[in-house]
């Protein structure tokens, strides 16, 4: 389409971590909120609708069910459209759609129309909000991903506190026809967070760059390559494999508890008001868990272990469930629901993120959209299951201790397998690559001045050797006199030092000194001198004539060590 601004180049451009990834994080926080408590907060219509269309509560416990399997289910539909079209298009779509569905389920009259409108067509328009955001956010921050995960995911049970008791008070006043219209137009506001998606964009280049570049291109003229709409090949790395089958796992037990609890509370006698104290804890908990985990997960001796951090939020969950089956009275279901709410909100800081880590920018996403499918069959199944179990055992102890026997099932899949399975190191998050690809480019581009500099100074070289400096020094004669000097290698000795003085005849001549051995002796003085005829002649064996100046520099280079050897008479000095 030629009026879209695709987006796919966001994976190839080097994520801002700020700017306007703050207002990308707000639009995501908001539509995180939506997609995950409008579908508990639709629930204070249901006694509504039962008496409207004479079905039973099961009937019209079927909206969010439908609701949520569309918000899971259409997950590899959404990867396609944000492949081809790009997140932002794709998310002004979607809150159309989100609206529409709940405008249209005002004028129902039927609860099949309920569940066409509501379940279908707004939970598709929430799909395509809340995947999009995700995958924007995951381009826009890399090393500050873990913290704005944790924020964005807050939005869950900030907006669950705000619009169960706005959907109390507009059934109070309009009627659920009214509320339905109400909330749909609140569901517009899907539309404005996606236009706040602004593709990334890299770094604009001088015209002359740009001109060299299509010129290259028109030369070359290959095809670019098509980018795949949904990329299969990510079951190929093992990581993903095991995530995906562990999430599918968790989902079966993780959202059994917080539709149960309160009516766990009511089995034990406790009033209705007192009863649904606990979710407004469990969501005041969570609230806070989530950025906090966020924070924790980004520092810098966490990050590249939030896998293990994950399968440790999974069993704290899981174990949770477990004791919290034994509750007797309302205090131990206090308790539950405040360890609850801080497991929970770790679960959900954390499942993207560590998604994110392993599947990089480019593939998450097509891998968010195939894991969300197959969570979606367990969304399906998990909360039924628990019901029919209920039935059967009229205890909502086993409800529990099935719910956190699958939810510990699935820590010990995750942690366990990727100890076993994942040979390599702990996985680098994309800011830690990204930086250590900039070190790489900025070394490569110090190294002249570097060179540069150790040729002026005689800075070492990383062998441990020194460079050679050259200075030259007006002769008598209007020439130069050459000078080299070798500094120390490694072992300590002078290699050799050379010293042009200009002669009468112009000649040079050349005097060799050799730093004195480990044992205090020195190795060899050599001088040479020109004969007439301008050959060199042969040096005297027993002894060398050295100047004082020569004498000075010896001593002060060497220290003591080179004052020994001077006072050796074996030197002849």
């Amino acid at each position: 389409m030629g009026g879209v601004a695709l987006d796919d180049g966001g994976s190839r451009v080097k994520a801002p971590d700020g700017g306007w990834g703050w207002v990308v994080l707000f639009g995501c926080f908001v539509i995180t909120g939506f997609s995950y408590a409008f579908p508990k907060a639709i629930s204070v219509f249901f006694k509504e609708l039962i008496r409207e269309f004479g079905v039973g509560y099961s009937d019209t416990a079927w909206i969010s069910s439908i609701l949520l399997a569309m918000l899971y289910g259409t997950g590899p539909v959404c990867s396609v459209l944000v492949n081809r079209f790009g997140c932002r298009p794709v998310m002004m779509v979607g809150g159309l759609f989100a609206s529409l569905g709940m405008i249209l389920a005002s004028f129902a009259t039927s609860i099949i129309h309920i569940y066409l409108c509501v379940g279908v067509i707004t939970g598709l328009g929430l799909a395509l909000n809340f995947q999009p955001s995700l995958i924007m956010l995951n381009r826009y921050f890399s090393e500050k991903r873990p913290l704005a995960n944790g924020l964005a995911a807050a939005g869950s049970p900030v907006a669950l506190c705000c619009l169960s008791p706005l959907g109390q008070v507009l059934q109070y006043e309009f009627g659920w026809r009214g509320g339905f219209l109400i909330l749909g137009g609140i569901l517009l506001n899907c539309c404005a967070c996606g236009a706040l998606m602004r593709p990334l964009t890299g770094p604009k280049k001088p015209e002359g760059e740009l001109a060299i570049e299509e010129g290259a291109a028109a030369a070359e003229k290959k095809p670019k390559p098509k980018a795949k709409l949904l990329d299969f090949t990510v079951f190929k790395n093992p990581g993903f494999v095991i995530y995906a089958v562990a999430a599918t796992i968790m989902v079966l037990g993780l959202f059994v508890p917080p539709v149960f609890v309160v009516s766990y509370a009511k089995d034990l006698k406790y009033e209705d008001n007192k009863s649904a104290l606990l979710l407004t804890i469990l969501g005041m908990i969570d609230i806070f868990a989530r950025p906090t985990c966020g924070i924790i997960a980004g520092l810098k001796w966490v990050r590249p272990h939030c896998v293990y951090l994950l399968g440790f939020a999974i069993l704290f969950n899981g174990i949770t469930d477990l004791v919290g089956s034994m509750a007797k009275d309302y205090a131990a279901l206090v308790v539950f629901c405040v360890f609850f709410g801080i497991s929970y909100g770790m679960v959900g800081a954390l499942q993207f993120e560590v998604l994110m880590s392993i599947v990089g920018t480019e593939k998450f996403p097509s891998a968010i959209g195939l894991v969300l499918l197959m969570e979606a069959m367990a969304v399906l199944v998990g909360p039924p299951s628990a019901g029919k179990l209920l039935d059967a055992t009229k205890d909502y102890k086993y409800v529990f201790l099935l719910a956190g026997s699958e939810v510990v099932l699935s820590a010990l899949v995750l942690t366990t397998c990727n100890i076993l399975f994942i040979k390599k190191t702990p996985q680098q998050s994309d800011a830690m690559l990204e930086d250590g690809k900039a070190g790489t480019e900025m070394e490569q581009l110090r190294k002249p001045e570097q060179e540069v500099k150790e040729l002026e100074e005689g800075a070492p070289k990383t062998n441990g050797g020194m460079e050679e400096v050259k200075q030259g020094a007006p002769k008598t004669n209007g020439g130069v006199e050459e000078v080299k000097e070798v500094s120390p290698k490694p072992n300590g000795v002078v290699e050799e030092v050379k010293e042009g003085a200009p002669k009468p005849n112009g000649d040079v001549e050349e005097v060799k000194e050799v730093s004195p051995k480990p044992n205090g002796g020195v190795e060899e003085v050599k001088e040479v001198s020109p004969k007439p005829n301008g050959d060199v002649g042969e040096p005297r064996p027993d002894s060398v004539m050295v100047d004082s100046g020569e004498v000075e520099l010896f001593l002060k280079d060497g220290g003591a060590q080179n004052a020994d050897a001077v006072s050796n008479p074996e030197t002849n000095l």
